[in-house]
């Protein structure tokens, strides 16, 4: 009983028990475990070169996710960015990181937009995996008539039977199913005939930023 009082007096923390505060703790290592933990905290990660910032990555979903190419206006508000020229810096740091890490992607600059393509040199291989469209699939009237178009726009029908010397009202009339050609407004001759242009989307499909891309023609 007395050893129990005793035991009880000395570890009884009453103001007569209390440490001095004039007295620092004795130094304890710490445990080997608190020690890893505190080191990988501290110790500062290598940074990716290649890694994509939050702004980037969700420049690089919304391209990912669109079917047709995007004008930076269009980005920079499904992105929630405020300056289109913010979203062109950030294409052009993507562009950057493709190239550096020889990536099977590209952006390019297509139809007055930007869109998210794979690169020429894998088209042989991919062509076994996503067949061509029925849609782009074109005879060889339908494509003379859209070179036609395409040089001449914007064009009558007149003007272009004139050029095939034959009537050309069936394959027009593909032309703009397929979502190739369009009117393009009426001419100012008698009876204000419809003229004949291209779409955005011929652009996109013979992969051209604008009509000054097309190649010269043949003399």
């Amino acid at each position: 009983m007395v050893t129990a009082t005793r035991w009880l007096a000395r570890n009884l923390r009453g103001p007569e028990n209390r440490r001095c505060s004039d007295r620092l703790p004795r130094n304890v290592p710490l445990s080997a475990a608190f020690r890893i933990t505190t080191e990988a905290a501290t110790t500062a990660r290598p940074v990716d070169p290649l890694a994509r910032d939050a702004p980037a990555a969700l420049v690089e979903a919304v391209l990912f996710g669109a079917d047709e190419p995007l004008a930076l206006k269009k980005i920079a508000q499904v992105a929630g960015i405020a300056e289109t020229a913010e979203v062109r810096r950030l294409i052009k740091k993507l562009r950057s990181l493709y190239k550096e890490d020889d990536s099977a992607f590209q952006i390019e600059e297509l139809a007055g937009g930007y869109q998210l393509l794979t690169r020429r040199e894998h088209h042989r291989w991919l062509a076994g995996v996503r067949r061509a469209s029925p849609d782009l699939r074109l005879s060889a009237p339908a494509r003379e008539t859209l070179a036609i178009i395409a040089y001449r726009q914007p064009i009558t029908r007149a003007d272009i039977e004139a050029i095939r010397g034959v009537h050309c009202g069936d394959v027009l009339r593909l032309l703009m199913e397929r979502g190739l050609v369009r009117i393009a407004g009426r001419h100012d001759s008698l009876g204000r005939p419809v003229l004949y242009g291209t779409t955005k989307r011929f652009l996109q499909v013979f992969g051209l930023r604008s009509l000054k891309d097309l190649p010269p023609q043949a003399t």
